[in-house]
């Protein structure tokens, strides 16, 4: 679905002019969400919007990822901006007539508003080629959800990708509650959380329930485990630099008079700051290990460190935050005082480049958005009204940022 050109003006005008075409594109990615770091109908949807631009465009190869590079017509630096592309496993519910048409999956998450942005502003920038000092890099990204598509998209270049490192990156993520539609939400330092996993199984020796003194029971030290991990959080981690450590799955035994042999439990762990991220770890497996000695029994712990903590650099975010002020005005910008408990595999863009990650209000202007479906849920929804102010932005950003030079 190619987007046609438009004549340089108001970025604001010339999105609201893109509009309808931006709608059609953010339904064809609704209707036909993929899953992970293989998208093969999306990467086709995004190349087909791209096309007849003055793009220099390549494809991952572990993953079906889009990288795009448009050359200004003077030389100049180099920016970067990123939308990610990928859906959730989820069976959404609402309109049979304007929601996902693949069984089980969804975008819960507004992934396909971003794309779209992205594309919008491809095509936004393109028409201002010869206004541009510098270069712009588009990055579409697969795997966002969970399986670190921004890193393997950097192991393959994408920061290379215009022959010299971006000195900026921009990323731009909708909520479909929370905030009041179009409003823009960010901050300096610490955005959103760093995420890992932890998965324990604790190995003992079943029984009969009527004699555990003669079996080892694994059950109640793994108990004993998510209870002494919620105690760690509050006793070894400085309270005004908080840690989130939920325990979401629990599984052991198949009747009420068995022992089991085995207790298994997983959970999530959010940080806000590298030094606890880099602490967690070592005292979350320190804990779990010696609680399974203490009472003779085995232990398996698996602890994955997903994504790091995404930091905005104070300069850009503040840079951010001025332009999005200048161009939409100072009731459209809020600064939040806290990080966000979520998180995002931009975080890995972050530790290599200045960056910049800002929160937009997509919440349909018939629903309260207090109360509305938020993001990962099968009732969330996304109006397409905030498309275009979207893709303005990401061009906004460019355009002021290579003006700005090194």
């Amino acid at each position: 679905m190619s987007l046609p050109s438009t004549v340089p003006g108001s970025l604001r005008d010339d999105a609201a002019a893109l509009q309808d075409d931006l709608a059609r594109l953010r339904g064809a990615l609704h209707r036909e969400p993929e899953l992970g770091l293989d998208l093969p109908r999306t990467q086709e949807k995004v190349l087909a919007a791209l096309d007849g631009l003055p793009l220099e465009v390549a494809t991952g190869e572990r993953l079906t990822s889009v990288t795009a590079v448009l050359r200004g017509a003077r030389p100049g630096p180099t920016v970067l901006l990123r939308g990610d592309m990928d859906a959730l496993p989820v069976t959404e519910r609402g309109d049979a007539r304007v929601i996902s048409q693949v069984d089980g999956v969804m975008h819960a998450c507004g992934h396909d508003l971003h794309t779209t942005m992205l594309a919008g502003a491809a095509r936004l920038l393109a028409a201002r080629r010869d206004e541009l000092a510098g270069d712009v890099v588009f990055m579409f990204q697969p795997g966002e959800e969970g399986l670190g598509g921004a890193k393997i998209m950097i192991e393959e270049g994408v920061l290379e990708a215009s022959g010299e490192r971006p000195v900026a990156a921009y990323a731009l993520h909708v909520f479909s509650s929370g905030l009041p539609q179009g409003m823009f939400v960010s901050r300096g330092g610490p955005v959103m959380a760093a995420a890992d996993r932890l998965r324990v199984t604790v190995r003992g020796v079943g029984g009969h329930g009527s004699m555990p003194h003669l079996a080892k029971d694994p059950l109640p030290v793994a108990c004993e485990m998510v209870t002494a991990l919620q105690t760690m959080v509050t006793r070894a981690f400085d309270p005004f630099d908080p840690v989130v450590l939920t325990i979401g799955s629990f599984h052991s035994g198949t009747m009420d008079n068995v022992i089991p042999d085995e207790a298994s439990f997983s959970g999530t762990v959010r940080s806000f700051s590298q030094t606890s991220h880099d602490r967690l770890k070592e005292r979350t497996v320190e804990l779990v290990q010696g609680l399974a000695k203490a009472h003779r029994l085995d232990v398996d712990v698996s602890y994955v460190q997903d994504y790091p903590v995404t930091v905005n650099d104070p300069g850009e975010a503040a840079f951010m935050a001025e332009t999005i002020r200048e161009a939409y005005g100072e009731d459209r910008y809020f600064e939040s005082p806290n990080p966000l408990p979520a998180s995002e595999d931009f975080s890995f863009v972050c530790d290599e480049v200045p960056s910049a990650f800002v929160v937009m209000g997509a919440c349909p202007s018939d629903a309260d958005p207090g109360t509305a479906a938020v993001n990962h849920s099968p009732d969330a929804r996304y109006d397409d009204a905030v498309l275009a102010d979207g893709a303005a932005l990401y061009a906004e950003l460019a355009v002021r940022r290579l003006a700005r030079g090194n």
